[in-house]
C-alpha cells in the first residue's frame, strides 16, 4: 500500500496548514481510495504535530469504507501524560482497532490493537526521522519485538518536497494474510506517523 500526500501550493508559500489530502495506492500504481483529514483551523495551525482529526478514507466510488479518529492530546517526552491514540473504524461506526503510542524517550514506538483493545503487533521506528536523502522505516513487529513481519516506510521524495512542504509519500508493507480489520488499522498507524513526523523522537 502505498499513500502520497497532496501538496497545495497556497500552504507551502504561506506556510500555513491546510486540511490534507491523500491518495492511497495498490503496488501497481492504481488509486485504490482517497482520504480527506478533516480538523478545524486552530488545530492545523497552532497544534499541528498533535493535533486532533478524522480522516474518512473512501474508494473510487465515492463510499466511505475506513474512519480514523485522533483525539488532541498534549504530550511531552518527560512528561508522558497523554501518549499519542487513534481509533480506526471498518466500516465506519465498526471499531477495527486502535493505535497506541507507547511511551520511549529514544525511539518512537506503538502498539497496534484490536477492536477489544488486546495487544496485537508492535511498531518501532529509527532513533532519527527526520530520512535525509533515504527512506525512513518502521518495522512492525511481533509482540515480542524479536520477529519483524512488515514496515512503514517514509519515502525520500527529494530536498525541496521534504524540507519546504509538508507532503510525504509513506508505503506499508505487512503480510498479504494479515487480519482485514488489522491491515486497516495499519493504514491508521501511518497517519498518526505521518501527522507526527514533524516532532521529536520520542515525543
Amino acid at each position: 500500500i502505498l499513500l502520497y500526500s497532496i501538496c497545495f501550493a497556497l500552504s507551502a508559500i504561506l506556510g500555513t496548514e491546510t486540511s490534507s489530502k491523500y491518495e492511497i495506492k495498490n503496488h501497481l500504481g492504481q488509486r485504490v481510495y482517497f482520504a480527506v483529514e478533516e480538523n478545524d483551523c486552530f488545530d492545523r495551525n497552532l497544534c499541528s504535530p498533535i493535533r486532533s482529526f478524522t480522516i474518512r478514507i473512501a474508494d473510487n466510488t465515492g463510499r466511505e469504507v475506513i474512519t480514523v479518529n485522533r483525539p488532541l492530546r498534549c504530550n511531552s517526552c518527560w512528561f508522558p501524560c497523554f501518549l499519542q491514540e487513534l481509533e480506526v473504524q471498518s466500516p465506519p461506526g465498526t471499531v477495527a482497532g486502535y493505535v497506541v503510542q507507547n511511551w520511549d524517550p529514544f525511539l518512537p514506538k506503538f502498539t497496534i490493537q484490536n477492536e477489544s483493545k488486546e495487544d496485537v503487533l508492535k511498531i518501532i521506528g529509527p532513533y532519527a526521522t527526520c530520512g535525509c536523502f533515504e527512506d525512513v522505516d518502521f518495522e512492525v513487529k511481533a509482540l515480542n519485538e524479536m520477529s519483524t513481519i512488515g514496515k512503514i516506510s517514509k519515502y525520500w521524495s527529494g530536498f525541496v518536497n521534504n524540507v519546504f512542504t509538508n507532503t510525504a509519500n509513506f508505503g506499508i508493507q505487512v503480510p498479504v494474510d494479515l487480519d482485514v480489520k488489522i491491515k486497516a488499522v495499519m493504514i491508521g498507524a501511518c497517519f498518526l506517523i505521518v501527522s507526527m513526523q514533524n516532532q521529536e523522537v520520542g515525543i
